[in-house]
């Protein structure tokens, strides 16, 4: 099951884009033009207060300069997680065009404002599911969670639907934002912006 990265090219500092969010933009489109599905699904992993680790593949929702947005139930056990342990990893797995993108760094939520501006914007469908689902735990079947739509439906009626005061967004602040480039013979491209004590950002190659 070896395959060797040969078809995509090269990932050199004299390319890099001058900050991580225009490098990050350049590359997000590139992977919708690509045609991939979900282009915005990525992985994060978090861990518990005793450090015990998980990981689960949740949809960005936003970005800019202070960091990658998505929304959650704050008592599933990622919210939970980062309740004890703001800090999480993020991976953009875009495998078909042997690119990765890594980042690293403390989470905080969001304004109850911005959660809501998103909750709004939802189909009804998800944000009756956001009050139906008590995310993460053990459920007798699935008959409980249609029991808990139900109860969404009836609650709601034909009304707007508010966002649940357990639910809303999390952005994730970086340290480092690592560009990973797939090359032959598993010598990669790792070029990474590391946010310095100061705030300001320096660029280091990573070896492969």
């Amino acid at each position: 099951m070896r395959r060797d990265y040969t078809e995509r090219g090269a990932l050199l500092e004299a390319d890099l884009a001058a900050s991580w969010t225009d490098q990050f933009a350049a590359w997000f489109a590139d992977a919708a033009a690509f045609g991939l599905p979900e282009p915005n699904a990525m992985i994060v992993a978090t861990a518990s207060g005793e450090g015990h680790p998980s990981a689960r593949t949740v949809l960005l929702k936003e970005y800019d300069e202070r960091g990658f947005v998505f929304f959650t139930n704050y008592e599933s056990r990622k919210g939970s997680e980062l309740r004890e342990n703001p800090y999480a990893s993020l991976v953009f797995p875009w495998f078909p065009m042997q690119r990765q993108v890594i980042v690293a760094g403390a989470v905080e939520r969001v304004s109850r404002a911005e959660t809501e501006e998103y909750f709004a914007s939802r189909p009804r469908g998800s944000q009756l599911g956001a009050w139906a689902s008590p995310q993460s735990r053990v459920l007798a079947g699935r008959s409980d969670v249609e029991a808990g739509l139900a109860a969404a439906v009836e609650r709601f009626g034909d009304g707007p639907v508010p966002a649940p005061p357990h639910w809303g967004g999390l952005r994730v602040l970086p340290e480092t934002v690592e560009f990973w480039q797939g090359r032959a013979s598993r010598l990669h491209d790792r070029l990474r912006f590391r946010r310095t004590a100061k705030g300001s950002w320096v660029v280091e190659r990573l070896a492969p």
